[in-house]
């Protein structure tokens, strides 16, 4: 890291992180984010990752132990950021539709914010999740939203707010996908379709839609056939 010694600031203007190395370690995690979401794995440069956070490959290294680490903790961070936020939606105290109307509304909005996470796992399931397997963390990260939309349907079904049996996997995978393809696929949709996915109305109309029907769904008596 390149500091003036009088001042402790880097040539970016920024305060030197030579007594904060958390602090480093966040910058680098956030520039590898935007490396890799837009190059992926194998064009991400390491390089280029330390000469945009003013540190060293060697530093990169120091902290994450070599490239593939790295770009396992930017997708440990990408997952453990969303279900950290879900965690403070505090749901349990929530009636249950209006839970589940919270969540699928954070949902809509995360995902339309975090372009990056929607790459970063796009390019994850190209190369059949061949690095994500190898972290132990990911899969007990996303535990939480599975065990939290149990308890949302095992208390509405209790109330006789919501009648059918569905699998809190199954409902999660729902509402992931519309939210998820929206970012996903906007730019190819808007070409095809002259939809643009991000206007205001489109993205209120849609909200509305998918909130709709997950809880109609969830209301709706199991079939005796």
């Amino acid at each position: 890291m390149t500091a003036d010694d009088a001042t402790g600031i880097t040539r970016t203007g920024k305060p030197s992180r030579k007594n904060d190395p958390e602090g480093t370690r966040q910058d680098i995690l956030e520039v590898a984010t935007e490396e890799f979401a837009s190059l992926g794995f194998s064009g991400g440069r390491v390089d280029a990752i330390a000469a945009r956070t003013r540190t060293t490959k060697r530093m990169i290294y120091y902290y994450f132990g070599g490239k593939e680490e790295l770009y396992l903790a930017v997708l440990e961070k990408a997952y453990g950021d969303i279900r950290a936020i879900e965690n403070r939606l505090n749901l349990q105290d929530l009636e249950p539709e209006t839970a589940i109307r919270t969540l699928i509304d954070f949902t809509f909005d995360y995902h339309e914010r975090h372009e990056d996470f929607i790459r970063l796992v796009s390019i994850e399931n190209i190369h059949r999740a061949e690095h994500m397997r190898k972290s132990k963390a990911i899969a007990n990260l996303n535990v939480t939203v599975i065990d939290t939309l149990a308890r949302i349907l095992e208390r509405g079904r209790a109330k006789g707010v919501f009648k059918a049996e569905v699998k809190p996997i199954d409902l999660h995978m729902m509402i992931s996908a519309f939210c998820f393809f929206r970012v996903s696929n906007r730019h190819t949709f808007n070409l095809i379709f002259h939809q643009d996915l991000a206007a205001s109305d489109t993205r209120s109309r849609h909200k509305t839609m998918i909130a709709d029907t997950i809880v109609s769904l969830l209301k709706t008596e199991p079939s005796s056939v």
